[in-house]
């Protein structure tokens, strides 16, 4: 056979056999490497972000970033043992933290439920439940698994072929090359529309769990709102990673009556 055939071979292999599925939406994902090294190199990248950070002296900030965190956490484990997913948890270790940073309108979540989110971004949540819709849809990334998705689909990427079966063979150093990349500088133009499937995912997932934590739903459209007047224009969505605010909203609306059927107040 000659070498085109194999690589060829190869890699339809691991593209087959390395998926999994990701929890409410049913998409098949790729996924080169296993939960526990994903989670071992989010843990170490976010002890990181948190060592080279200052965390908010505000009491009440930081317990209302912890309560929330909290509330979506049992959320999330709630749906996953009532759906015969919580094998999916193994590992975790949730921790919410505030980080001091006006200028940061941000925050994320990490494989093993490390979250972290940035005082910049708490003006325009406003309230505990506009939180709620920011730390919903960020834990809703870990849990789709979208860090192992990325490692992967770049693994793929960047290898390909006979050679990604090597790699994938012996994947601990690639697969750390590759997620210094993931939970550093981003990824290229090739990736893009990739991470815009992504980030609808998790607006999806992230409605659903806020609502199960006790938060209405319905005011993640006024917190995108929000942003995308925070943010102007911002950048055409075809060179970004992120939905255009118009393309996020009608997908949100789309998906509220499902979260809603979740929301029992509080």
């Amino acid at each position: 056979m000659n070498t085109l055939k194999t690589a060829i071979l190869s890699l339809t292999v691991l593209l087959t056999v390395g998926c999994s599925t990701v929890p409410i939406t049913g998409r098949r994902q790729l996924s080169l490497v296993s939960d526990q090294e994903v989670i071992a190199m989010s843990f170490q990248a976010y002890d990181e972000t948190i060592k080279q950070s200052k965390l908010s002296t505000n009491a009440s900030q930081t317990a209302m970033v912890k309560r929330v965190g909290q509330r979506v956490q049992r959320a999330v484990e709630q749906y996953m043992s009532a759906n015969g997913f919580s094998a999916q948890l193994e590992g975790y270790q949730w921790e919410f933290n505030l980080i001091q940073d006006d200028k940061q309108q941000n925050a994320f979540a990490m494989a093993g439920g490390k979250t972290a989110v940035y005082t910049g971004i708490l003006p325009i949540t406003q309230d505990e439940t506009g939180l709620a819709v920011v730390m919903g849809h960020e834990i809703a990334h870990a849990i789709a698994k979208h860090s192992n998705e990325r490692i992967s689909q770049q693994m793929a990427q960047q290898y390909g072929g006979a050679a990604l079966g090597a790699v994938v063979g012996a994947k601990s150093g690639a697969a750390q090359e590759v997620a210094n990349v993931v939970y550093g500088i981003g990824t290229g133009v090739g990736m893009l529309k990739y991470g815009r499937d992504q980030e609808s995912e998790a607006d999806q997932l992230g409605l659903i769990f806020m609502a199960m934590a006790g938060y209405n739903p319905e005011a993640a459209l006024s917190f995108w709102q929000r942003m995308a007047a925070n943010g102007g224009g911002g950048t055409p969505e075809f060179l970004s990673t992120h939905p255009s605010s118009e393309t996020r909203i009608s997908n949100i609306q789309k998906h509220l009556p499902e979260a809603k059927k979740y929301y029992k107040g509080r």
